[in-house]
């Protein structure tokens, strides 16, 4: 199974749904969207895809999402866009893109809905909390 996830690897949450994609037998091609970032494009086809809204994808905590006034509900989706384009810390991570679907993986379980049903073994996440248990 050809699996994409968008992660950053200082994020708990990006970490943990990278593990649980390679927990399940998957080496996912893995892009570090900070160092390489997605176009405006991309990001707007990954949205798509989702089924959502670019607001749906806006990372607020350690951004600069209050400084560029994001918050601001008439903004439209070419106007986010482009600051997630010009800001990529923007995006919120992680999206993971597989042959079942899109989605932004928070929490990092929702993964799970994008891989393949053969989990036998038990998975814990960096803090502890057991997602598949035994």
């Amino acid at each position: 199974m050809d699996v994409v996830i968008y992660h950053n690897p200082a994020c708990g949450t990006s970490r943990n749904t990278l593990a649980l994609i390679r927990h399940v037998g998957i080496e996912p091609h893995v892009i570090e969207y900070l160092k390489t970032p997605p176009s405006r494009a991309l990001v707007a086809q990954l949205v798509e895809r989702m089924g959502g809204s670019v607001r749906d994808i806006l990372r607020e905590k350690g951004t600069p999402y209050a400084d560029l006034g994001l918050s601001d509900t008439s903004l439209s989706d070419d106007q986010m866009l482009d600051a997630i384009s010009a800001h990529p810390i923007l995006m919120n991570r992680p999206i993971v893109v597989s042959p079942l679907g899109v989605k932004l993986c928070r929490p990092s379980e929702t993964v799970l809905d994008l891989l393949p049903d053969h989990l036998a073994n038990p998975f814990v996440k960096e803090d502890g909390q057991v997602i598949l248990d035994a």
